[in-house]
């Protein structure tokens, strides 16, 4: 058999020197360029049918920003809702502090009157935050389509190809908004308007008699050493007595003296005089005095010593200063004049005579010793020598107590100024006992009150919180080689509509963006042009204070109080005001209130079929059991069902939607007080489309159905 040997074509080309002819080379680079061109309209072609996934990332993305924005929107009016009940209480709590002193008391029954209006507008503020919270919730599917529709619409892919988006929040529906009952501080309200009047009928009872005791005292400093350099008995002292400083304090102030400085410096002062009294000269009458001197200087050290005290403790006061005798009707009443110390003797007519000292010359052999009681019952005669009669013992006394070069003229005032300030503590103990019970009671009521307010909170669960899912279409059917025609590439082929869904969920971010947002509800206030004045400003600056206590906590509540206590007068001597101030800033410390969780949520790109788990659904159950078995499912039957039950949802909620919601307006101390809309508005090309405008698209894309063919959509 002749077998036929057959060689290949290219052989047949080669060139003696064993390369390629030129039609070899020519075949072969137009079959690498077909290659390149091929591969390059493949790629064109996929990136195309990408193109429509990432239009759906960025839909869900836009459609879950609609949720987080209702998130922040609520967080807004929650710290709206928390803030009133703070600077409600606040303004209550310190409009009771200021009737505990009258300075403040008019202040006070003003500040209690606003804080009531501040209750009232807070529970208004939050029942209407609640309802309008709730309405907005509603049209957030709506909302949501709106925006993925919009972002659609807006780009197109690298074919030229439009697109029509949608989107569908999962759960479809949310969970009611409630903000508890209102009136949950009625019974502090009431609390306060029965104590109101008694409260500052004993503040003013307080304080006319601390203001009576402070005079008092103020008078007992003077005599003491206040008056200094003029006479009192710093003055005196040092000048009779020559005491040691030691023992002769000075005191430069009301506020760092007390009256045991006094009792102490007359304790010491007598002994001292005792100590260095001499006779004015060597008469005999010289040398009487400065015995009878001495004798009235050792009864005043012995009785200051036994019988005066200062006993001062808090608000209790009680004090002795025993008084020496200024006459002799007061000398009666002492010991000086019952005391058996003067010596009697017989002069030459048989006739008692009674002497000063047992120094006098007439005095010697005297056989006994009488009394000035005694001497006054008559039977004696004068002595010629000393001159002595009760009335000598008298004068001494009243030398020094009448005019007020003496030292015992302003220990006296001393004396009658500690028991006038006695009294008056008396009177002042009972009525500051009462400013405190009752202004305690209340604050206790107040904490109370604060701790169930503050739990009642704005707390939302609405539609798409687990998620969004968006779906997205491109319109437009276009040649495959669509700006990239070549010869090398068959271009009778049409790239068709390209479907694609996309699922995206909130996660929480940085909390900056949620303080700046509730930071910024201030700005209507700051900016609209409200002359604020008196009460009214006072608490709007405490509403400030109270705003940011939202997101700084307890902190940020008692710097509002300060604020506050700095604007009202809180002096008085009863110093009831400051008292009540810091226990009521001491109650609210007590709270202990923590910031809000304020991270911003932020939507994130998730796996569509994370989503549709999370929910649990009848749609997501129906579009999770759908993607799992699309690639076996006709193109109309994922589509039409997707589309479908998106559009009754939507429909079902923006049906009576005008295109504008007022959440609440914020009236932080009711009527004539600065308003804050909280507002969420639309375009108006959309408040004029609305539902035309989600049907439409829903409609579009219910007519690609037909177009889909059944390879596998989805990712």
């Amino acid at each position: 058999m002749t077998r036929c040997a057959v060689r290949p074509f290219w052989e047949d080309k080669r060139s003696d020197d064993g390369g390629f002819s030129t039609v070899g080379v020519a075949l072969a680079l137009l079959v690498a360029i077909s290659l390149v061109f091929t591969g390059a309209q493949v790629y064109r072609v996929q990136s195309a049918a990408a193109d429509v996934q990432e239009a759906a990332d960025a839909c869900a993305l836009a459609a879950d920003n609609v949720i987080a924005e209702y998130y922040l929107v609520a967080r807004v009016c929650d710290a709206v809702v928390l803030s009133l009940t703070l600077t409600g209480i606040v303004v209550l709590g310190m409009g009771v502090a200021a009737l505990c002193t009258p300075l403040s008391a008019e202040a006070g029954f003003s500040l209690i009157n606003a804080g009531k209006k501040v209750l009232l507008a807070r529970d208004r503020f939050a029942r209407k935050a609640a309802d309008g919270l709730d309405k907005l919730q509603k049209a957030l599917p709506f909302l949501a389509a709106v925006a993925a529709a919009h972002v659609a619409g807006a780009n197109r892919d690298g074919m030229g190809a439009g697109y029509l988006g949608f989107a569908v929040v999962l759960p479809f529906e949310g969970n009611e908004v409630s903000a508890g009952e209102a009136g949950a501080a009625d019974e502090l309200v009431g609390a306060v308007d029965d104590a109101a009047g008694a409260l500052a009928v004993a503040g003013e009872e307080a304080e006319k008699a601390a203001k009576r005791a402070k005079e008092a005292k103020e008078r007992a400093y003077q005599a003491d050493c206040g008056a200094y350099p003029g006479y009192c008995l710093y003055e005196r002292a040092g000048s009779l007595a020559d005491m040691p400083a030691g023992s002769n304090p000075f005191f430069s102030s009301v506020d760092t003296w007390g009256f045991s400085a006094a009792l102490n410096r007359a304790r010491a002062y007598y002994p001292c005089r005792l100590a260095a009294d001499a006779p004015d000269g060597d008469s005999v009458e010289a040398q009487a005095e400065s015995a009878l001197r001495k004798r009235f200087y050792a009864f005043a050290a012995r009785t200051l010593s036994r019988e005066g005290f200062v006993d001062e403790s808090g608000d209790s006061f009680s004090a002795s200063f025993p008084l020496v005798p200024r006459n002799v009707d007061e000398l009666r009443d002492t010991d000086l004049f019952s005391e058996a110390v003067y010596p009697v003797t017989s002069n030459d007519a048989g006739h008692l005579e009674m002497h000063a000292w047992e120094g006098c010359p007439r005095a010697a052999g005297a056989a006994r010793v009488a009394s000035l009681a005694e001497r006054e019952t008559g039977g004696y005669d004068l002595c010629p020598e000393c001159q002595f009669t009760e009335n000598s013992l008298g004068r001494v006394a009243s030398a020094s107590s009448s005019i007020d070069n003496g030292f015992e003229f302003h220990y006296r005032v001393i004396a009658e100024a500690a028991s006038e300030y006695e009294e008056q503590k008396r009177v002042l103990e009972p009525k500051a006992r009462k400013v405190r019970r009752l202004a305690g009671s209340l604050f206790e009521q107040a904490r109370s009150a604060l701790r169930k307010m503050a739990a009642q909170r704005i707390s939302v669960a609405p539609p798409g919180r687990l998620g969004v899912v968006a779906i997205v279409a491109a319109t437009d059917s276009n040649a495959s080689d669509l700006g990239f025609s070549s010869r090398f590439v068959n271009g009778a082929g049409v790239l068709g509509p390209r479907v694609a869904i996309s699922g995206a969920t909130l996660v929480s971010d940085s909390a900056e963006q949620g303080r700046t947002i509730i930071a910024s509800a201030l700005d209507g206030v700051r900016h609209d042009g409200h002359l604020l004045a008196g009460v009214l400003d006072t608490v709007m600056d405490v509403w400030s204070s109270m705003l940011f206590a939202y997101a700084d906590g307890q902190q940020r509540i008692g710097e509002g109080i300060d604020e506050l206590d700095a604007r009202l007068s809180f002096g008085g001597e009863s110093r009831l005001g400051l008292w009540s101030s810091r226990e009521f800033e001491k109650t609210m410390e007590s709270l202990g209130l923590q910031p809000a969780q304020l991270d911003a949520p932020k939507p994130v790109l998730v796996n569509t079929g994370q989503v549709l788990q999370a929910d649990g659904g009848d749609f997501s159950a129906r579009l999770l059991s759908v993607k799992r078995v699309a690639a076996n499912l006709p193109g109309n039957t994922v589509l039409d069902g997707i589309v479908g039950i998106a559009e009754r949802n939507a429909r079902s909620t923006i049906r009576d939607f005008n295109g504008e919601i007022t959440v609440a307006t914020i009236e932080v101390a009711g009527d004539g007080s600065p308003t804050i809309p909280i507002t969420i508005t639309l375009p108006d090309s959309l408040r004029e489309r609305g539902l035309g405008l989600v049907e439409g698209i829903a409609e579009r894309l219910r007519g690609l159905a037909g177009d889909i063919t059944g390879v596998r959509q989805w990712r």
